[in-house]
């Protein structure tokens, strides 16, 4: 299947980790796998999960300020508590949570993303086989595997036939545009059946988006808080939490500045990227203020810098410029991002092409600039005036350089 184009075009993305967990604000599925919660008293909280403040279009509005493309909400986590009211299963909130999300999306013109585990934890007939080449010595989790001698295939069929059941529910009811998958390290490919799963979906949702976690079927690569230090080859897109959790809890007040959230941002789309940014909402359906202005002081940064944002591809290969950058479609403009004050001239190295114009984004300041030494093939390198203070933007500065004809480096080693 081809690369959906929104999606590389979207740059930036929701993720929202909501679910049963936030009524005590405790770690999502993990808690009680890791025994850390008792299990009764984790599932205590379904019925203690009122979402009695949910407004989906509250959600979608501050995510469209945010400057978002799209979102992606846990419909159902490990712990197998689904947030609509499945046929499926014993185990959801009674009502559905999910139609209302994905109509307020689509009125603020973004696309729906929806979050399922292949893992279940709490499916009686989830815990009825192993990953193949498990040692034995490794401790079974009761909750996922049982030892070999009790696999059980049969009841693995119906856990199949369950989570096929949900998938088709989620496509056919909310015809999502991407589908974001989790917990595949559970099983092996085959076990899941990941090409049938794949069929079953697209039979229903031909142009849907598919993250790595589908295995083989997977279109982009999905690296998980930690930013890639050379970016993935082809499509991809980091998840990252605002504070240090995906879910809400209580006592995590160590957010992210916006500033950092600039840097991630920016170094992100810069190698080609988006960014998914999860928030994770109380219990009550709403989003907290520190979360809200994080979201918006991006949003603030990313609509004061939107011609370097959307409509770019990738920008320089690391060496070349001091910070990120991204690059026009048309390959004709070159941005590059200084998250400080600069002492002294900017340089830009390896730059074949000629320089038009350099300007600051945003106000429009133009910047002088030349070009000094090279040799043969070996380019000069290119000094641009630093911009005036007035013109600094708090977080990160963009400057527009303007190519005369499409951007050309060179990656050689230079004359010996």
């Amino acid at each position: 299947m081809a690369m959906q184009p929104w999606f590389e075009d979207a740059k930036l993305g929701i993720f929202v980790h909501w679910g049963i967990y936030a009524v005590d604000g405790v770690q999502e599925s993990w808690s009680f796998y890791d025994d850390i919660v008792p299990h009764d008293r984790y599932m205590s909280q379904l019925e203690r999960f009122t979402a009695a403040r949910y407004d989906p279009r509250d959600w979608a509005r501050l995510f469209a300020r945010a400057g978002a493309r799209y979102a992606v909400l846990t419909s159902r986590h490990h712990d197998g508590v689904a947030l609509w009211d499945t046929a499926y299963g014993d185990l959801n909130v009674g009502r559905d949570l999910i139609g209302g999300y994905a109509e307020a999306l689509r009125e603020q013109g973004l696309r729906v993303g929806l979050y399922y585990s292949h893992s279940d934890w709490n499916h009686p007939d989830y815990a009825s086989t192993r990953k193949p080449g498990r040692p034995p010595e490794l401790e079974d989790n009761r909750y996922s595997e049982v030892a070999a001698e009790f696999e059980d295939l049969q009841a693995w069929e119906r856990f199949l036939a369950y989570r096929d059941g949900q998938i088709r529910e989620l496509t056919s009811r909310y015809r999502p545009d991407l589908l974001w998958f989790d917990g595949e390290w559970d099983r092996s490919e085959e076990q899941w059946r990941i090409p049938e799963l794949a069929a079953l979906i697209r039979s229903e949702v031909p142009d849907v988006v598919l993250n790595a976690r589908m295995l083989s079927e997977g279109d982009y690569a999905t690296p998980e808080q930690g930013a890639p230090v050379i970016p993935p080859e082809g499509p991809w897109e980091l998840c990252l939490t605002i504070n240090d959790s995906w879910g809400h809890q209580h006592h995590d007040h160590h957010h992210k500045s916006v500033d950092q959230l600039v840097r991630y941002f920016t170094e992100t789309i810069g190698g080609g990227g988006n960014l998914l940014l999860s928030v994770g909402p109380r219990e009550d359906g709403t989003i907290t203020d520190e979360q809200a202005r994080r979201l918006e002081g991006l949003g603030d940064w990313i609509a004061r810098h939107a011609e370097a944002v959307y409509g770019t591809v990738r920008g320089l290969p690391p060496g070349h410029h001091y910070g990120p950058s991204t690059l026009s479609k048309d390959r004709h403009t070159l941005y590059l991002v200084l998250f400080d004050a600069p002492s002294a001239e900017i340089n830009v190295r390896g730059l074949l092409s000629k320089v038009r114009r350099v300007s600051v984004l945003g106000s429009g300041t133009a910047l002088s600039h030349s070009v000094t030494g090279g040799l043969h093939e070996t380019p000069g390198i290119l000094w641009i005036e630093p911009p005036p203070a007035s013109d600094l933007d708090p977080h990160a500065t963009v400057l527009a350089v303007e190519l005369e004809g499409e951007l050309e480096l060179y990656r050689g080693e230079g004359r010996f």
